[in-house]
């Protein structure tokens, strides 16, 4: 299926885009199946939520789901994750997924500047991803140690493997961003100036 990239559009999310959310988390179940690996099960309520609170990057093809992102604060806005990256199979290949990544670290990186921005993936693409935005592999004891965090793990099927290590390693890498250690923005001025506008706009800062 032939699709022009130019014309998926890539938004910060808001209440209209509820009506994707039942898509979105089918989606992210059925690539969790495909790839035999763990997620952190999330509600209808939950991403609707961060939707409202435009704490959500989601892609548009007109009005199909393209993809989609989140983000969530840890430890007093201390550390921000983007989580629950997918993009739908009609749209894989063109370069979506690297386009929401950008989106949703800049998102946070103008919300919430001072954060330190951390993932936990099993998936080499995110890791690539990561590495060219200045992340570095860390040790799980460098990631926040809010209750509330590890507790989404839960819903993992690999969840066995964290608790038996004590919370040290998983099948999952980690993987920091610092901002005290990396200076400027690794994403383009494009997309720094259109987060920037729909933040002030939403009176998101």
């Amino acid at each position: 299926m032939d699709k022009e990239t130019s014309a998926i559009e890539i938004l910060v999310a808001d209440a209209s885009h509820e009506v994707y959310v039942d898509q979105i988390l089918d989606t992210i179940r059925e690539a969790a199946k495909k790839r035999g690996t763990g997620i952190a099960e999330r509600t209808h309520e939950y991403v609707a939520t961060k939707m409202k609170e435009g704490k959500a990057i989601i892609a548009l093809d007109g009005n199909k789901f393209a993809g989609f992102s989140y983000i969530e604060t840890w430890g007093n806005k201390h550390y921000v994750t983007t989580s629950g990256l997918i993009v739908h199979p009609d749209y894989q290949g063109l370069g979506v997924a690297k386009r929401i990544k950008d989106h949703t670290f800049t998102l946070a990186r103008v919300r919430w500047p001072e954060a330190k921005i951390f993932s936990l993936t099993s998936g080499a693409a995110v890791m690539k991803m990561n590495t060219a935005l200045g992340y570095v592999p860390v040790t799980f004891a460098d990631l926040t140690d809010d209750e509330s965090f590890w507790h989404g793990c839960e819903g993992c099927c690999n969840h066995d493997v964290l608790e038996r290590t004590g919370r040290k390693y998983c099948i999952c890498t980690g993987m920091l961003y610092d901002p005290e250690k990396h200076q400027g923005e690794p994403t383009s001025l494009e997309v720094f100036q259109k987060i920037m506008k729909t933040v002030v706009l939403r009176g998101l800062v």
